[in-house]
């Protein structure tokens, strides 16, 4: 048996022999272990309950201090959520000297912060534009005295969200046209121009006609050049590829104005010039048909650190060697995930850092290194082996974008200067950054000097904690495992977790206090304050005596319940017995001990009132009502008003002793002695009920006798075949017939039914809310047919608020005779016009429905076994149901049509009723989309060719910054 459970059992052994109202201080005292021996497993020189803490000399410890805040070489960037992307383009734009100069120039508006020679303290830098943010952020990351900076401000003005990773290849070409489009309106030339001198190349898109030999030439600016790796080793197989020369035939053909007619011809890319900086985006995430998304390509792709470009450009003899200046890499198996990092070269030293947000690492050797980028990627059995790389060469299945400087004899310049408004910005940053380095060294030092204190009082009282003979108190143990704690400031003692419903220590708290010197007591009340103090005086009598009755009651409960099972088998006589309920005998056993239980457990609930675990009082309630519903011991022969219930087939008389036996264990149990009546209301409504039945019984034996054609739904007439026998019928709700008929089943169960309720079928105006017409068809289902006969029966039987009926006139005074159908009251037109209008509306508005969809191929409908039907909501917008997952499913709905017919959304043209849905805002119900309808698919052939994108060259996706 574990220590803990030998203490509990010995500090309660007393109980078996001692009566609860023989419990002594002897007794209470044991109860709360104040003289047992507790059980030691091994060599103790601690108090029970406490470590012995470390005393020798504070700060001795090997203790690790923060991460240095200072820089080394280069200024990291902060990582804002999913901002990685962004940062390593900012660190090779950084990089690029020329674009750095050239933003220093751009004029900024921090003249309005200037005040004389230096800058408003009170007032922040706003950076107004994104020059002036780019502006900002490369002083800080050329003289900062920090680690690492953040760029929220930099990201908040693009409108980018931080908590989503954006595609960062398309990240790149959109801000360098922004970029672009910013410094255009500079009028220095040397600052308008540095986006293009950099970054911007030309190409041309020519086709030659076979027939004519007509050259048609397309020009086109290039930023980047956008490299298919698929089925590629090599970096220069990729540039290849690219400028390949593509035939144009069958199908596709082009159409020659020399000729005024399609022909046969060739289409390639040729390059006309070069930037300086040469950014080569490597295709690696593509759109894949099949799932619809994105993917990854994990292949390997080989690249030098030098790249002539001289046999790829059409005018020969210009310079076209370019040296490897960055590689983006981009960690991770998904394209919707991963990290991304820039390793780049130092274009002064010439040496290579890792960029990776907050962390560079400097490269050893003056040496670009990959290779535990591609070992971080996950591992797959179909992963192909690394290819060998020569001197100079590396291969990487992780760049994405391989950024090339054009190779010049001449060393590029010293640093760039930081103007003086933004080396002036720098400057109050760094100091208001060396103030809080202060700061925090002189926290460390205060921090150390409370811990040198603190470690002296420790070791003053630790000794003197135990209680022996002496005057003792109680202390919360977690309270005294904090005060051992150093590292962490001492809180005013808190006892009240402890506390009993008579606000003294509980008994069964024991286990979580620690008794301690009187001495000690005194000295942690004066200096740390708090209560309440739990002396002597704080060992609860009443706690220790209710504990005793309950574990005597235990321990004598098997053999009760053997003692009881005979006193059952005895027959009782004369007056003597008790009435016990039988649900309640069978299990009375397993309700006192529940019962006993909750009573023990009580403790734990006795006082909610301590740091912060107040019982909610919506909880307690609903606990309390969960309580009283559960039927206690004999209630279960109580009725609704409290006395002794009239069936006795749900109850036995026991004799008096077994009952005795039963109240030691339920003495708030409800007593009935054998000579008790039942309840007299509950036999008065006995009485009552029978006779109710008795009347429902004949009332509906009458009904059924006087409506027998009614009743059995026979010879009943119908508007669309009108009886020749009669003129006139009469009209009921279809609702009362089927109530009437119910109760005539089972009158017994049912209520009898005493009115027509017509109301329901007019309008609030009295008018009838439905065309004879309709009545023939949709709403036949709405009301029932009354012949006069029956009608007559009804009106005696009933109480009816209203009469509608039917008449049918012929008009003689036209040739042919005219018969019409005259209704009282008559319709309501427009109130049947706006009940028309919400059946509309309840039929488009829906939340799960079934819809098809029908492919549809040279105007033909292809009949397909597996064509999806759609469970959809008529709420949703074709984006929501692009995100909607509903359960059991692991694609969107509206994907299923893809997955149905291998047709990718953007490639879907649907229909209904000849209308196309185009709308991707509007919802199924606008769209005139209701349950049961068939929507037509006709799909558009995919683009197979590379090259022909020139034709659709504006037809690419908006990615639009917000500027704020």
């Amino acid at each position: 048996m574990a220590p803990r459970l030998q203490l509990e059992k010995a500090a309660w052994r007393w109980a078996e022999t001692v009566r609860p109202e023989e419990v002594s201080q002897e007794h209470i005292e044991t109860a709360y272990r104040i003289w047992l021996e507790p059980c030691i497993r091994g060599p103790r020189t601690a108090p029970r309950g406490l470590l012995a803490p470390d005393l020798g000399e504070p700060g001795q410890g090997g203790g690790k201090e923060d991460g240095d805040p200072l820089r080394n070489s280069f200024v990291g960037l902060t990582n804002l959520g999913a901002t990685c992307y962004v940062n390593t383009f900012l660190q090779v734009w950084f990089l690029n000297l020329e674009l750095r100069q050239a933003l220093y120039l751009c004029p900024s508006t921090c003249s309005d912060y200037m005040m004389g020679d230096g800058i408003h303290e009170e007032r922040d830098y706003e950076p107004q534009t994104i020059c002036e943010h780019l502006q900002y952020l490369f002083a800080l990351l050329q003289n900062s005295n920090r680690r690492y900076i953040d760029p929220s401000g930099f990201v908040k003005a693009l409108g980018l969200d931080t908590g989503q990773q954006q595609d960062a290849q398309e990240f790149s070409k959109l801000f360098m046209s922004l970029l672009e489009d910013t410094l255009s309106k500079q009028k220095n030339p040397d600052v308008r121009n540095i986006v293009q001198q950099q970054f911007c190349g030309e190409y041309a898109y020519v086709t030659v006609c076979n027939q004519c030999g007509r050259e048609s030439k397309l020009l086109s600016k290039f930023y980047e050049l956008e490299l298919n790796i698929q089925g590629h080793k090599q970096l220069t197989d990729c540039i290849s590829e690219f400028l390949k020369e593509e035939k144009l035939e069958g199908d596709n053909r082009y159409f020659c104005e020399n000729c005024q007619s399609k022909q046969n011809a060739t289409r390639k890319i040729r390059l006309l010039s070069l930037p300086c900086t040469l950014n080569l985006q490597l295709m690696r995430f593509v759109f894949d048909r099949q799932t619809g998304h994105k993917k990854k390509l994990n292949t390997y792709i080989g690249f030098s650190e030098i790249l002539d470009m001289e046999p790829y450009v059409e005018h020969k003899g210009g310079s076209y060697v370019y040296e490897l200046s960055a590689v983006l890499i981009h960690r991770g198996v998904s394209a919707y995930s991963g990290h991304y990092i820039a390793h780049v070269k130092d274009p002064q030293s010439g040496e290579w850092y890792k960029f990776n947000d907050e962390d560079i690492e400097k490269m050893e050797g003056k040496k670009l290194q990959l290779g535990i980028e591609e070992d971080l990627a996950e591992p797959s059995k179909s992963q192909t082996r690394k290819p060998k790389c020569g001197k100079g060469t590396h291969c990487s299945r992780n760049a994405y974008m391989l950024v090339y400087r054009l190779q010049t004899q001449e060393k590029p310049n010293t640093t760039v200067q930081v103007p003086a408004f933004l080396q002036a910005l720098v400057d109050r940053d760094n100091s208001k950054f060396e103030e809080w380095c202060i700061e925090m060294a002189e926290m460390r030092k205060q921090s150390v000097d409370k811990g040198k204190a603190k470690h002296e009082e420790v070791k003053e009282l630790y000794q003197r904690l135990p209680a022996g003979a002496e005057p003792y108190e109680f202390v919360s143990l977690e309270w005294l495992q904090k005060w051992l704690d150093e590292s962490t400031p001492t809180k005013p003692i808190d006892n009240h977790a402890c506390l009993c419903s008579h606000d003294k220590l509980h008994p069964d708290k024991i286990s979580i206090m620690k008794r301690i010197s009187e001495y000690a007591a005194d000295i942690f009340y004066s200096r740390y304050g708090g209560g309440p103090r739990l002396t002597v005086k704080a060992l609860c009598k009443e706690c220790v005596v209710e504990r005793c009755r309950i574990l005597r009651l235990k321990n004598q409960l098997n053999e009760d319940y053997k003692t009881v099972n005979n006193l059952l088998k005895a027959t009782v006589k004369g007056i003597d017995g008790f009435w016990v309920g039988k649900s309640s005998l069978r299990s009375w056993r397993q309700l006192a001990l529940e019962q006993l239980d909750e009573q023990d457990g009580d403790a734990d609930q006795s006082n909610g009132k301590m740091n912060g675990n107040t019982l909610n009082k919506d909880e307690s309630k609903e606990e309390r009502k969960e309580e009283e519903e559960e039927l206690n011991f004999n209630e279960d022969i109580l009725c609704p008003h409290g006395e002794l219930c009239i069936s006795e087939n749900e109850r036995r008389l026991v004799s008096k002793e077994a009952w005795n036996k039963l109240q030691q264990y339920f003495p708030k149990a409800p007593e009935f002695p054998s000579y008790k009546e039942c309840c007299s209301q509950c036999k008065i409504l006995e009485r009552e009920g029978e006779e109710n039945e008795a009347l429902h019984k004949m009332i509906a034996n009458e009904q059924k006798t006087s409506l027998p054609n009614l009743f059995q739904d026979k010879n009943r007439p119908c508007l669309s075949n009108w009886p020749e026998d009669t003129d006139v019928l009469y009209i009921v709700s279809q609702f009362f017939v089927e109530e009437w008929r119910k109760f005539v089943r089972k009158p017994t169960r049912c209520s009898p039914v005493s009115s027509v309720g017509n109301s329901a079928l007019l309008c609030p105006h009295g008018g009838l809310m439905f065309t004879f017409a309709s009545m023939t068809k949709e709403d036949s289902k709405l009301i029932a047919l009354i012949w006069p006969s029956e009608w007559q029966m009804i009106q005696k039987l009933f109480v009816v608020d209203h009469i509608i009926k039917i008449t049918r006139i012929e008009v003689e005074d036209v040739s042919p005779s005219e018969t019409q159908y005259i209704s009282e009251p008559k319709l309501c037109p427009e109130c049947r016009e706006g009940l028309l209008c919400q059946q509309q509306r309840d039929l488009r508005e829906y939340t799960q429905a079934t819809i098809y969809v029908h492919k549809v191929v040279d105007n033909k409908k292809v009949m397909k076994d597996s064509a999806p039907e759609l469970n959809v909501s008529s709420s949703e917008t074709e984006e929501d149901k692009e995100e909607a997952k509903p359960d059991g499913e692991k694609d969107p709905d509206f994907n299923q049509i893809m997955h149905a017919f291998s047709v990718a959304p953007f490639d879907q043209n649907l229909s209904i009723d000849g209308k196309i849905l185009s709308d991707d805002c509007a919802t199924l119900g606008t769209l005139g989309v209701i349950p049961e309808s068939v929507i037509l698919l006709k799909a558009d052939e995919p683009i197979a060719d590379y090259a022909a994108m020139d034709d659709v060259m504006q037809g690419k996706d908006e990615f639009v910054f917000g500027i704020y």
